[in-house]
């Protein structure tokens, strides 16, 4: 063995690894499978022509969600580190694009945990239905205790408690290590959550009603394809839904084996959360079917997405459903499930990224990055105006975050470094699906463009209509502020060098061993 492969050996160990494919596959998936896949994915595709959006769907999942999984599974599992880090083994120059991600999941895993919080809560309330007879009025009043925009101090501690155990859960889960932390609660909770809601859409389906739901979801709207709209609708979904961009993949394919097969993973990964989309549609319009003929109104009136379905329609079905208790926990503890793995996978981004650089203990690691995000979690998201900062900060590092290091990424792999043709050397070497020239041409061309137009929609909402109707001082700070902030000290974070023991230039993606052992979980 080679000095360079025992080097390369001895730093993967210390990193930690999944204990094999299937773990990689189950944590990939965790990560995929989130609240979006739930509470957004059944009105994107009600709203852009039901049964026709299938189309526009798959073709944005074949076109540009599985090969941007092929691109970041390429960087982390050939070159064996964080996203900076495969980053800059890539190329020194595209270091920052790395840090740019690891910014924005640290400001994604901030306001994620309050809404974990918020179905944690929910679970329980579910029990007794306390929301009472108006959820709405529970959800915003005595739950939230919202008040006029703005940003405020006052602390509610129904809120704070469940949102600092979500935290105490993290903590625990991030420092126990890649496999017995972050494999092992998706081992754990993916299975879980397949049959919980598995069961859950079962109970909806006999609901009085939930054929009205379904008729209104897969009736199909073919004159919708001519819209481009939709065909945004299309590709945006696919993009958040799949966790690309974050950084997430790449971090996550590093962990695994050299010799996995990373195409036939992805393409598992891919089926796998359209799959459990698909299953949430079924299960949500078929609960919205029954509230709607509960309520003798047709579905488009009662059916929403997001906040409004999860904390306010859903608590109204489960009033008037039969074993309502039942399908409110089933709901809800789905929520707390595919939320939880998602979280999980963004605060691994930051915690890899940590180690990489500083050359620090997973545990050392873990409070550097958790600790932060802790309190600023707490002090934003627990105060009576923590929703509205919430959905400013979601919306806007969605958009202009996600999407537009994304396209960057894209372009400055394929016309900057001009690094797709060996990334996809690799990719074949081990691989169950053969990647072409087909590929280069989406990552190059295709899936930028489609990427690129949902972009400028976007921003070109955001310009024509100030978003939501928050004040512009709100939108400034907790938007476009922390969009250029999270950018800005990612590049800044590329200038710090790295420690002399960490192999940046002239490294190989040379196996240390074919039959070693798997790397440990350090503590």
């Amino acid at each position: 063995m080679s000095t360079d492969a025992i080097h390369d050996e001895a730093a993967e160990a210390r990193r930690g690894a999944f204990t094999g494919r299937r773990v990689f596959i189950l944590a990939a998936i965790g990560s995929a499978v989130g609240l979006g896949n739930i509470w957004r994915f059944p009105y994107v595709a009600y709203e852009n022509g039901g049964g026709a959006f299938i189309l526009p769907y798959l073709v944005a999942l074949f076109t540009a969600g599985i090969p941007f999984l092929f691109l970041e599974y390429a960087l982390g599992h050939k070159h064996r580190g964080s996203a900076p880090l495969s980053f800059a083994r890539l190329s020194r120059g595209t270091e920052g694009l790395g840090w740019w991600q690891v910014g924005i999941c640290f400001m994604i895993a901030v306001y994620y945990a309050a809404v974990i919080g918020w179905a944690l809560s929910y679970t329980v309330f579910s029990l007794g239905k306390s929301w009472g007879t108006d959820p709405n009025a529970f959800f915003f009043g005595e739950y939230l205790q919202v008040g006029d925009p703005g940003v405020t101090l006052d602390v509610v501690p129904g809120v704070l408690l469940p949102l600092a155990v979500v935290w105490l859960a993290l903590i625990v889960v991030m420092a126990l290590g890649v496999s017995r932390g972050v494999g092992a609660t998706s081992v754990i909770f993916i299975p879980v959550l397949v049959v919980a809601f598995g069961a859950l859409v079962v109970q909806a389906l006999l609901l009085p009603g939930a054929t009205l739901g379904l008729d209104a979801l897969f009736a199909p709207n073919w004159s919708a394809l001519a819209e481009p709209a939709v065909w945004a609708a299309a590709y945006g979904q696919i993009f958040f839904s799949l966790s690309i961009g974050f950084g997430i993949m790449i971090t996550y394919s590093s962990y695994v084996h050299r010799h996995t097969d990373m195409t036939g993973s992805a393409m598992v990964v891919g089926l796998s959360n359209s799959g459990f989309e698909l299953l949430a549609g079924i299960g949500v319009f078929a609960a919205l079917g029954f509230m709607a003929q509960a309520a003798g109104a047709a579905v488009g009136e009662v059916a929403t997405s997001g906040i409004g379905l999860a904390f306010i329609a859903f608590p109204t079905i489960v009033n008037e459903a039969p074993a309502g208790a039942v399908l409110g926990v089933l709901f809800f503890a789905s929520l707390v499930m595919a939320g939880f793995t998602s979280l999980v996978s963004v605060l691994e981004v930051v915690i890899s990224a940590v180690r990489d650089k500083l050359e620090v203990s997973r545990t050392r690691a873990t409070l550097l990055v958790t600790v932060p995000c802790a309190v600023l979690s707490l002090l934003w998201f627990s105060t009576t105006s923590g929703i509205y900062v919430l959905d400013i900060v979601d919306h806007f590092i969605n958009r202009f975050g996600i999407l537009l290091v994304a396209v960057v990424s894209m372009l400055v792999v394929a016309w900057g470094v001009r690094a797709l043709p060996r990334l996809r050397d690799h990719l074949n070497r081990d691989g169950s699906v053969p990647v072409g020239a087909w590929w280069i041409v989406l990552i190059a061309g295709v899936t930028p463009l489609a990427l690129g137009f949902v972009l400028v929609r976007e921003l070109w909402a955001v310009l024509q209509e100030p978003y939501g109707g928050y004040p512009q001082w709100m939108l400034l700070v907790f938007g476009w502020a922390v969009v250029v902030l999270v950018a800005g000290v990612g590049f800044l974070l590329a200038r710090v060098p790295w420690r002399p023991q960490t192999r940046i230039d002239g490294y190989n993606d040379v196996d240390p061993a074919p039959t070693a052992p798997l790397g440990k979980d350090p503590s």
